[in-house]
């Protein structure tokens, strides 16, 4: 279908050139060199000459050609773009012909013709900027975006999921919901959190703090910026300098902001000699790092060049693997699972070819995590020769409320630092003795993980976890200091409770409760001032009528203690 579009394309705007088409997980898409932005007319236009390209039952044909040949037909055609893929292009070299005329560089396979794709079962969905091999500083291109299926119902059911997710887009609820901003004035990538997100995201840090201490961690809280001397030692210059940020002369020496936090939890090890008694040590942090990110692949809360990592390093001895790794798939479980998420997908990555350390004890550490997955239950795949050069890894996504999966949690076995750092234990003979170090984090930045999770909710956030978990509705100004009474009272409760003060009536000041997707609205006329009551409404439970300002505060409370997602009254 990718060829289709392209041809259609090519067959309307001669001038434009094509570079790659490739097929993604729900569609397709091709990135062109044209004088002139496409436009949503334009669109529609490829679309109508597509389906006359469907409907010529024309055939696609695989040709093997020499590098010669394939140079000599890119010539022919003015195609830059294709001379440059060719360079990086294997023998044999094959492309596939669409009819007579038309042709591209492609590995395929495809279908026979074009009279196997469905007319009525396609669509073109947008066009997007699109530097030439992602390098921003090569020609901006023209990427158009494509869905295709086997039928009309299929095509139907991604629409519908795509304008599902158009609405729970966490860009538009966190300006909506007042949660966020990225603010372009001070670089792209940098979040700021407003007050309302930054309640929640507080929240999130103290259920997670909590967590970690009932599971044995202690918190560490390390620089935000180093000698680039540690960088060159933990190897990040050598394998991760393109998504660094430049170092800093300060007093004659070079700084460098951290992408990681491993290097600095690898110095606390280090700060004196360990005893074999007090491993395992287990150490978190949520380290904010800085990572360049291009300017292309930025998204949101997703992708971002400065963001909190809620990073945790377990040194412990070859024979605790098994057991440290359960101990940490049990708390990546309790955690994800307070915010709705347990459907997981969990992939084992072993020994790429390319590796360090002994066989013995890459076999022992994959054994360890082999038998921590089995252990806990959880069905996962294997990846083999896809771990780090360093060591075995265990990835898990989770599912949301539409079904989408997204990679968080990673669980990776290091021996590479504590070679490069030279880290060492006192065994029982006496003897110095290397620890394993384990690498892991549940939600992998905060940032990110509150961008899916306001996605999984569309804004729609348990009671627990609301900025502003009751608001009250004063009817008239002569009730407002008893609505004011109630807030204090509920706040000194632990209560997030807020009084409207806008002097709306009140069929307004529901309507903006609702739009900020407030938990429970507590209306508050002259009866309920004089009965020491509030008429209670929640967005999920519905009306409650008149509730003793009591039993509020007590199921309020409770809601909060228990983390739940409703008020129950």
């Amino acid at each position: 279908m990718s060829h289709v579009m392209a041809m259609a394309v090519q067959a309307l705007f001669p001038k434009a050139q094509v570079t790659i088409g490739p097929w993604t997980e729900n569609g397709f898409y091709y990135d062109f060199d044209n004088p002139e932005p496409f436009t949503e007319a334009d669109l529609k236009a490829i679309r109508k000459q597509m389906v006359r390209i469907i409907k010529r039952r024309l055939p696609l044909e695989r040709i093997e050609v020499s590098r010669e040949e394939a140079r000599r037909r890119i010539e022919a055609q003015n195609e830059p773009y294709k001379l440059e893929i060719l360079e990086g292009l294997q023998e044999p070299i094959t492309l596939y012909t669409l009819g007579e005329q038309w042709w591209d560089l492609c590995a395929g396979p495809h279908v026979a013709d074009t009279g196997e794709l469905n007319p009525a079962a396609f669509e073109l969905e947008s066009v997007a900027g699109a530097y030439w091999r992602g390098d921003e500083t090569r020609a901006q291109l023209q990427r158009i975006y494509g869905t295709a299926w086997e039928t009309p119902e299929q095509l139907a059911e991604h629409q519908r999921r795509r304008q599902e997710a158009l609405r729970r887009d966490h860009r538009r609820l966190g300006t909506g919901l007042d949660l966020f901003s990225i603010e372009e004035e001070a670089g792209a990538g940098l979040v700021f959190w407003h007050p309302r997100g930054a309640r929640m995201r507080l929240l999130i840090e103290e259920f997670w703090r909590q967590a970690h201490f009932e599971a044995g961690y202690e918190l560490l809280y390390t620089p935000h910026v180093a000698d680039l001397g540690l960088w060159k030692t933990s190897g990040h210059l050598d394998f991760y300098a393109e998504s660094m940020f430049g170092p800093m002369a300060v007093d004659e020496r070079q700084y460098q902001l951290k992408p990681m936090n491993c290097p600095f939890h690898v110095l606390t090890y280090s700060s004196r000699l360990r005893s074999y008694r007090e491993l395992p040590i287990r150490w978190a942090e949520l380290g904010t790092v800085y990572r360049y990110e291009r300017p292309g692949v930025m998204h949101g809360l997703m992708r971002v060049r400065g963001f909190t990592q809620d990073d945790a390093h377990v040194f412990c001895l070859h024979d605790q693997i098994s057991d440290e790794i359960l101990a940490v798939l049990d708390l990546t479980e309790r955690i994800l699972s307070q915010f709705d998420f347990r459907n997981y997908i969990v992939k084992l990555s072993t020994r790429p070819e390319k590796a360090i350390g002994e066989d013995a004890v890459w076999d022992l550490a994959t054994k360890g995590l082999i038998e921590a997955l089995e252990r806990k239950g959880w069905a996962y795949t294997v990846d083999e020769g896809g771990g780090a050069f360093y060591g075995p890894k265990i990835d898990l996504k989770i599912e949301d409320a539409i079904g989408r999966e997204w990679q968080c949690s990673t669980i990776q076995l290091d021996f590479n630092l504590p070679e490069r750092f030279n880290l060492e234990y006192v065994a029982a003979d006496g003897s110095r003795q290397r620890p394993i170090m384990i690498h892991r984090a549940i939600f992998g930045s905060l940032e990110r993980f509150f961008g899916i999770m306001t996605e999984n909710y569309a804004g729609d956030f348990p009671f627990w976890l609301a900025a502003e978990q009751i608001r009250l509705l004063p009817v008239t100004d002569e009730v407002r200091p008893y609505a004011e009474d109630v807030q204090r009272q509920l706040r000194q409760a632990g209560v997030r409770a807020a009084v409207d003060l806008s002097g709306d009536r009140l069929g307004k000041q529901i309507r903006n409760g609702e739009k900020l997707r407030i938990p429970a609205l507590g209306v508050i006329g002259a009866k309920e001032a004089e009965a020491g009551s509030v008429s209670v409404r929640s967005r999920h439970g519905g009306e409650h009528g008149a509730v003793p300002l009591n039993r509020l505060i007590e199921a309020a409370g409770a809601a909060n203690a228990a983390r739940a997602t409703a008020l129950a009254l």
